[in-house]
């Protein structure tokens, strides 16, 4: 089970949940525009982890960290304009 955690793979099984869900989301009627801002952040933050796990350099890390923020930041703006009854910014 160590050698599960440290080579990365436990990160990929999580990964393809995600590609999961969000094949799921699709097909159940949701647009990509309103998929991808929602499981994006995760993504690069499972990478950051993976590139924790296996001894990345610490840029690579903080790359993956630094771009999942401001997606995240646009999709909690988007989530609040749709709460709000404002037009759909996926359009």
């Amino acid at each position: 089970m160590t050698e599960f955690f440290a080579s990365g793979r436990a990160v990929d099984v999580v990964l393809a949940v995600l590609v999961i869900e969000a094949l799921w989301l699709k097909w159940r009627g949701n647009r990509w525009m309103n998929i991808l801002p929602a499981l994006l952040p995760a993504v690069l933050m499972m990478i950051a982890l993976r590139a924790a796990l296996t001894g990345e350099p610490w840029y690579l890390i903080s790359i993956a960290l630094t771009l999942a923020f401001p997606i995240h930041l646009y999709d909690l703006h988007r989530r609040k304009m749709l709460r709000n009854g404002s037009d759909d910014p996926g359009t």
